[in-house]
């Protein structure tokens, strides 16, 4: 069909509540959809179009839908497959011309989603700047070695030890999708799959964790909750629900006691002239503030480690300068190949293990970023050194803080809340 892209029978897509295949034909100029249904002996009808100006879809007189497939193609869902049908079929047809991958992109959400679409240059600068940051692991390392340990010949497998896994930092995504709500947050991958390196030490004496959350007073006067009753009712019902409200608050101010109405009066006359104790300069009183200590929010929790390293063998030296340079190394900023853009260094996850398995009695820690790495190479207070060089003795001090608070549903997800471990 000229001036079109895709055919009858290609690209198929279904929607549910809709027997049979449906393909999408993609006016090239208008972005209109046609959406044909094959029938017995590849025969196709048209069902009705995609109209992505109005982001509806209309069923053909002849079509033959009832009322409950037109409302499937017409749902959120059945619109949702239409488009994304329809942007497959244009990018190919874009590609099919010559055109790049950007611009087949760009053409199929300018078309198909006008009211949501970028022009061609925003994408090929998005584009652009993906493959720089993606280039940018060019720069960094990402391969550290998998089992650094001290001492050389720690028995992880019997003993009761601290592991530091380093990831590869993820951003979580914002999820957009209907049933997430409004602005939710993805969840990132399993940090086994983001593993670079791994660093086993001796569980160090004074290990503790504190979990807190945010808690403030607040307070809320008579005044100030009539207002905010008359601002929440002209919000959720509009003007008139919010006369209706303040009419009502002030027949409640004419029905009170004289005493309650001199108070308010008061109240009024101190915002007038920018003071605040004129009840109290005047009887000694003041309107009740209604005060109330009131969550605020979720804290992020610090972990501090002190660990002591001195080598006895040959085997410990070089664990321990691979091991300081594994922290060091990998808290490291990372940048682009043109020094514009700045990346998150890696990330920790670190556990304390019970013969080689999370261990039950001691609390959990959620990913976390490495703030602080501080190296103290004379911890005795003299300088001493190996034939070699190698320090005799080396202090290293470690701030990690959790990337995401932590949440009741967390513990519930450990163990379907049978308390069989301490949790976080």
């Amino acid at each position: 069909m000229a001036g079109t892209y895709g055919e009858p029978g290609k690209n198929p897509f279904q929607v549910k509540g809709i027997g049979g295949i449906l393909s999408p034909v993609v006016n090239a100029e208008t972005g209109v959809t046609q959406i044909y249904k094959q029938g017995a002996a590849l025969q196709f009808q048209s069902l009705g179009t995609y109209n992505p100006s109005t982001g509806k879809f209309t069923a053909s007189q002849n079509s033959g839908l009832s009322q409950n497939e037109i409302k499937a193609l017409s749902s959120a869902e059945g619109i949702n497959n239409i488009k994304n049908a329809a942007k497959i079929t244009t990018a190919q047809g874009v590609k099919t011309s010559g055109g790049t991958d950007a611009e087949a992109q760009a053409k199929s959400n300018k078309l198909i989603s006008p009211n949501s679409a970028t022009p061609i240059a925003a994408e090929e600068n998005k584009a652009a700047l993906e493959r720089e940051l993606k280039e940018s692991e060019k720069l960094s390392r990402f391969k550290f070695p998998e089992k650094l340990s001290y001492p050389s010949n720690l028995q992880i497998e019997h003993q009761d030890v601290i592991k530091f896994n380093m990831l590869k930092y993820e951003p979580r995504n914002i999820n957009e999708s209907a049933n997430q709500g409004l602005g939710s947050f993805g969840e990132r991958s399993n940090f086994t799959s983001r593993t670079i390196g791994n660093v086993f030490l001796p569980i160090p004496g004074g290990i503790s964790d504190t979990n807190s959350v945010t808690w403030g007073s607040d307070e809320m006067n008579p005044l100030e909750k009539s207002l905010a009753e008359i601002a929440n009712s002209v919000i959720t019902g509009g003007g008139a629900a919010g006369a209706n409200t303040l009419e009502a608050q002030t027949q409640n101010v004419q029905e009170n006691s004289g005493a309650v109405r001199t108070g308010i009066a008061a109240i009024f006359t101190a915002q007038a002239i920018g003071k605040s104790n004129i009840l109290s300069r005047t009887q000694g009183a003041v309107f009740n503030p209604n005060m109330e200590l009131l969550f605020s929010g979720p804290t992020l929790r610090p972990f501090n480690f002190t660990f002591k390293l001195s080598a006895r063998s040959v085997a410990d030296r070089e664990q321990i300068r691979q091991i300081i340079r594994f922290f060091k190394q990998g808290m490291a900023v990372q940048r682009t190949a043109s020094t514009l853009f700045l990346k998150a260094p890696h990330t920790f996850k670190i556990q304390y293990l019970h013969k080689n398995k999370d261990h039950p009695y001691i609390n959990l820690i959620k990913e976390c970023a490495l703030q602080s790495f501080t190296v103290n190479y004379t911890p005795e207070g003299n300088y001493m050194t190996f034939a070699d060089g190698l320090m005799t003795s080396y202090e290293i001090t470690m701030q990690f803080q959790e990337l995401e608070p932590i949440f009741n549903d967390d513990y519930s997800k450990l163990d379907q809340d049978k308390d069989t471990v301490i949790g976080y």
